[in-house]
């Protein structure tokens, strides 16, 4: 059975920073595109960062020169360095492992984290 865990949440003032992890158990994990993405309660999740399978990387531009995102295949991890902190990134954090091959797709997510930042 998959499983994402996430960890490394946490309460936080503003300007501070947290690391989250999260270790999955797939098979091929080199292979996932690995995500981040938050959601607040009346909001839809939305994309953090993201890192492929070869290393290039995408960032919200909210978070951009903020956040860092970067993984380890070797033990299966993906984290998000997160500098800076504010405000307004408080919200629960997902992570998500996404692949295609062999005419399947695969999507995988964890089960979140709770980042609070206060003023």
């Amino acid at each position: 059975q998959v499983q994402l865990v996430e960890s490394g949440g946490g309460l936080v003032q503003a300007g501070g920073s947290l690391r989250l992890s999260c270790e999955g158990s797939v098979n091929m994990f080199s292979l996932y595109t690995m995500g981040w993405y938050r959601q607040v309660p009346g909001k839809q999740r939305e994309l953090v960062a993201s890192i492929r399978a070869f290393g290039d990387t995408d960032y919200a531009d909210s978070v951009k020169g903020r956040f860092t995102v970067s993984r380890d295949n070797a033990k299966k991890i993906a984290v998000l360095q997160m500098n800076n902190l504010a405000p307004e990134d408080t919200a629960v954090y997902y992570c998500n492992a996404k692949g295609a091959w062999l005419g399947h797709q695969y999507d995988y997510w964890g089960q979140g984290t709770q980042v609070t930042v206060s003023t």
